[in-house]
């Protein structure tokens, strides 16, 4: 197949505007393909180098840190003396705090469990 007869044969007649812009579009869509490589490029000689095994995080001299378990009971609402409501500066500022019971709770079993039914089920 030769390349440059078909190009002469595709750019006679009507269609030679539609060559021109089809190669138009495309000599502008490499040069901003080449235009963005070059900025991401100049951006990343910018940013700061990756850290060093020096400079990494170290594990503290007391080992590493453990998950802490413990059990968490609401606060209850403090209700207004004079029977307005409350503003949000008289709400303590936590929402829940430690239980003196430290216990899991967990399911009775025969109760409901993650489908709520309580029935008799399998077992």
């Amino acid at each position: 197949m030769d390349t440059l007869a078909t190009t002469v044969l595709a750019a006679s007649g009507r269609s030679v505007l539609a060559t021109v812009a089809f190669v138009v579009v495309g000599v502008a869509l490499v040069g901003g393909l080449i235009w963005a490589f070059r900025l991401g490029a100049r951006i990343r000689s910018r940013e700061p180098a990756p850290p060093r095994p020096e400079e990494q995080p170290r594990m503290p001299a007391s080992g590493p840190v453990r998950e802490s378990h413990g059990a968490r009971e609401p606060n209850a609402m403090p209700r207004p003396e004079d029977g307005e409501r409350l503003t949000p500066h008289e709400l303590r500022p936590t929402g829940s705090r430690e239980s003196d019971d430290e216990r899991r709770p967990r399911w009775n079993p025969g109760s409901g469990g993650s489908f709520g039914s309580g029935g008799p089920g399998a077992r």
